[in-house]
Order: structure tokens, then C-alpha cells, then sequence
């Protein structure tokens, strides 16, 4: 779970933008803070943070996208082995009705696990058996499934395992790219707060000057 802020991360950026702007923009208000000691120096220390969540925000939303696209591909490969099985399954099942050992062999005897790993080793094993046992799959031929329909479906399993593969590493750069956003906008959000707080001290004789850091003032 991210941080969590008063505000949006969007609408914290975006003030800040502004604040840190005006800070500098307007004479009136860059004056009355650097007697409160923001000077430029710690204006661009302002400016650095800002700068830093800016850019940690934007790769987060990058690999956020590569994630979503990386888990459409992985379950677009995972329905098409399914798809592919499901229908070889029912041929078999009907060609091995009556042979109980084969249908042990081929794992057709109940029904396969639904967790991923357990499940993707079923119907590994069901092509696997057909492709190294020539006479299980000659009675296949009957209902047209041939070595080339096994051969596809090996080749359908080695491209789910690769999408699966790349969709883990966009999920675990995914997750570091968030908890790299999470921490740049704390620290901002922090730097942020106290440069509220001090500009509202420092503008007490002029409280509207807040409005041109972001902050509404009610009149």
C-alpha cells in the first residue's frame, strides 16, 4: 500500500510546483521568507525533493503500465494453453474411456488442481506422456490430434511460462518503483508541510500572498 498524504500525490505535486515557483517569482513573498530563512539555498533543497518525487512518480507510472501490459500477455498465453487443453482432454477422454492406466498416465482420471503451478504441471505432463509414447498417441490420430497438435501445445506452455516470467519482474519492479515514489513524496511532503507553516507566519501581515503558494485563504 503507498504512503498516504493530506492530499492527492497528484495535488501535492502540482502545489508544490506552484509553491516553489512563487516562492521565488514574487519579491514580496521571497523576501519575507528568507527573513524566515529560506533563502535560495533552501529553496532549491525544496526545489531537489520536488524534482525527485517528480521524476519517481512518473517511472512508477511507467512500470505500473508495463505491469498491466505484461499481465494482459500472461493471461492472453494462459487462456490459449487452456483453450488448446481443454479440447485435447475431451478428445482423449473419449478415445481412453475405457482404459483406466491411461488415463492415469495422462492425468484425465479427475480433475486438475486450479492453483497455477500445480495445474500448468498437469497439463505438462498430459503432453509430455503423449509426445514420448508413440502407441498412446496413435490412437489420438482418430480424433485428429497428431505429435504436431503436441508439439504446438509444448510450444503454447513454453510461451505462457516466459509471459509468466515477465510479468513477475514487472510486479517486483513495480513494487520497488512504488516504494521509491512512496518515499520521495514523504520526504516532500514533509519539507512541504514546514514550508506551510513557516509562510504562514512569515506572510501574518499579508495572508492573501498565500494564495500564491497554493494555499487558499478564506476572506
Amino acid at each position: 500500500m503507498g504512503a498516504r498524504f493530506k492530499n492527492s500525490e497528484t495535488e501535492l505535486l502540482t502545489r508544490s510546483d506552484v509553491a516553489l515557483e512563487n516562492v521565488v517569482a514574487q519579491p514580496a513573498i521571497a523576501a519575507a521568507m528568507a527573513e524566515m530563512g529560506y533563502d535560495s539555498a533552501l529553496i532549491e533543497e525544496g526545489k531537489g525533493l520536488n524534482q525527485a518525487a517528480h521524476e519517481a512518480f512518473k517511472f512508477n507510472k511507467t512500470e505500473d503500465d508495463e505491469t498491466t501490459v505484461a499481465s494482459t500477455a500472461f493471461k492472453e498465453a494462459k487462456e490459449a494453453v487452456e483453450i488448446v487443453y481443454r479440447l485435447h482432454r475431451k478428445k482423449a477422454k473419449v478415445v481412453y474411456r475405457n482404459d483406466p492406466d491411461a488415463q492415469i498416465k495422462l492425468l484425465i482420471h479427475k480433475a486438475l488442481p486450479v492453483a497455477y503451478a500445480s495445474r500448468l504441471a498437469g497439463i505438462e505432463r498430459f503432453y509430455d506422456v503423449l509426445a514420448a509414447d508413440e502407441a498412446l498417441l496413435a490412437k489420438m490420430a482418430r480424433l485428429k490430434l497428431t505429435l504436431d497438435d503436441v508439439t504446438q501445445a509444448k510450444q503454447l506452455i513454453a510461451n505462457l511460462k516466459s509471459k509468466r516470467t515477465t510479468y513477475l519482474r514487472e510486479v517486483g519492479e513495480s513494487e520497488s518503483a512504488t516504494k521509491a515514489k512512496d518515499e520521495a513524496l514523504a520526504k516532500l511532503d514533509d519539507w512541504m508541510s514546514e514550508f506551510y507553516a513557516v509562510a504562514r507566519i512569515a506572510l501574518e501581515d499579508d495572508p492573501q500572498l498565500l494564495e500564491a503558494l497554493g494555499k487558499a485563504v478564506k476572506s
